[in-house]
């Protein structure tokens, strides 16, 4: 029975994963307000050496709509600002001496909606990816009754048990997209 613990810990592990990703690719989605985890996809040539924009400065919230990053190495300024920029983030950064700023664009209603949909994709696409899980946890049970190593009720209790961890990493995924819709939709 240990192949069978194996799987149901590889699908509970392999759905975290996803609804981990999930949840990085929803913090990229600019909400009006200053957030330094916004940030996190951006990677900046630091002497020719690709580095996350995080290891290469300090980022802080100065209020809720102005985020300052204070490069470690002064003479990177510019290339933040030019890495930034590229983003798609649709922000600015304002250079002031060794220090950039970045201050939040208001969302347009439209702009709002856009982003709610966005996230709703994002959504859409961890669920995919949490069934596509299920269904390959389940034909791995399947290949266990054939080898002779389950019996029909064990796989009829191993459907419960992954439907069960689906089921939760759905609703996850759900609470996760209904909190950032709120948060885009909020004036």
């Amino acid at each position: 029975m240990d192949s069978y613990e194996n799987i149901i810990g590889d699908c509970e592990n392999r759905m975290q994963s996803s609804l981990n990703n999930f949840n990085d690719n929803l913090k990229k989605i600019r909400t009006g307000r200053a957030n330094p985890s916004m940030l996190d996809g951006i990677i900046v040539d630091y002497y020719g050496t690709e580095t996350p924009l995080n290891q290469c400065c300090s980022i802080t919230v100065e209020d809720s709509k102005t985020l300052s990053l204070s490069p470690w190495d002064k003479s990177l300024v510019q290339e933040i600002d030019r890495a930034i920029q590229k983003s798609d983030l649709g922000i600015n950064p304002t250079v002031a001496g060794e220090v950039l700023r970045i201050i939040m664009p208001p969302l347009t209603e439209e702009s709002r909606k856009d982003l709610t949909k966005r996230a709703r994709n994002e959504a859409e696409n961890a669920r995919v990816a949490i069934r596509n899980i299920r269904r390959d946890s389940l034909a791995s049970m399947k290949s266990l009754e054939k080898d002779g190593e389950l019996t029909k009720d064990d796989i009829s209790d191993s459907e419960k048990d992954i439907q069960e961890i689906t089921n939760k990493y759905i609703n996850l995924v759900d609470q996760s997209v209904a909190a950032k819709e709120k948060d885009l939709l909020t004036i």
